[in-house]
């Protein structure tokens, strides 16, 4: 669904920046070490999570300096709307993840059922071990704990830095969270 300029422009006026551009560039760096201390010399197999994880990928992978491959999956579950739904693979990267070490990089653990099914697809096809990190995690229960955090946020609509709002704002800088009534 498109957003009309008028719309975009009143949803981001009425969004709260909940994590400012430096503050986002520090946790990136604080996210890097943790995972550069554990993951060194492992040789990890890095899978990016479509689409959010794109930005998340960008901005980490540099910071960390060890010898690693990217690699992909696309699983979806809010299909351009607000609320989650049904799991949708798109594409399940077996062959890359068997026998290896594996770090999935995703934007945001919100529920933590997307990162769980990833996780669980890896073991099935035969990862070594698998890791998780996430630029973003909301404070709340999750069904899957990620071993790597780089900031926590209250439990709200959130968009900036990868995660968007109806397919919009990936690429704000800053984290915001979405007013109510835009909701």
């Amino acid at each position: 669904m498109k957003l009309s300029p008028e719309t975009y422009a009143a949803v981001a006026d009425r969004a709260d920046c909940l994590v400012t551009e430096e503050a986002m560039e520090e946790a990136l760096d604080r996210l890097a070490l943790a995972i550069t201390e554990r993951l060194a010399g492992t040789d990890p197999v890095v899978l990016c999570v479509m689409t959010g994880g794109v930005i998340a990928a960008g901005l980490l992978l540099p910071r960390l300096n060890f010898q690693l491959r990217l690699s992909y999956v696309h699983v979806n579950r809010y299909h351009g709307t607000t609320r989650g739904g049904d799991l949708d693979w798109q594409y399940r990267p077996a062959e890359a993840v068997r026998g290896e070490q594996v770090l999935i990089l995703d934007d945001v653990l919100d529920e933590g059922l997307t990162l769980e099914a990833i996780a669980r697809a890896c073991r099935e096809d035969g990862a070594a071990a698998v890791h998780a990190a996430v630029l973003i995690e909301k404070e709340r229960p999750h069904a899957y704990a990620a071993e790597f955090v780089g900031i926590r946020v209250p439990d709200r609509y959130l968009f900036g830095y990868g995660l968007d709002y109806k397919g919009y704002f990936r690429n704000v800088p800053g984290i915001f969270a979405v007013a109510e009534q835009d909701r």
